[in-house]
């Protein structure tokens, strides 16, 4: 089994900077692509930004020029540095990632419980 968690949310001002965590822990033997998504009350869940075993990242249109995705692959963990953060940021975050539990294991997707951003004044 694999756990992904979740921590950096929180409450900030418009205009503020949050850096989101999320470690990958359990049966792993390697990990493919990492992201975050979101959702918000009464919408739909979201990709927020993705990024490769090789690094290549996505971002959706809303978040470009203001959050960056980056990966440590050696401590199995993805961050999400949310800046120029406004009130339409507010929403639930889930961390995502596609899982290889062995070397000829197929990849399964896992996510996380999620961390609360809210941006209000």
């Amino acid at each position: 089994q694999v756990q992904l968690v979740e921590s950096g949310g929180g409450l900030v001002q418009p205009g503020g900077s949050l850096r989101l965590s999320c470690a990958a822990s359990g049966s792993i033997f390697s990990i493919n692509t990492m992201g975050w998504y979101r959702q918000a009350p009464g919408k739909q869940r979201e990709l927020v930004a993705d990024i490769t075993i090789g690094g290549m990242t996505n971002y959706v249109d809303s978040v470009k020029g203001r959050f960056t995705i980056s990966r440590d692959s050696a401590k199995k963990t993805v961050y999400l540095q949310m800046n120029s953060l406004n009130p339409e940021d507010t929403a639930v975050y889930y961390c995502n990632a596609d899982v290889r539990s062995g070397r000829s294991w197929p990849l399964v997707n896992y996510w996380g419980q999620g961390t609360q951003v809210t941006v209000s004044s």
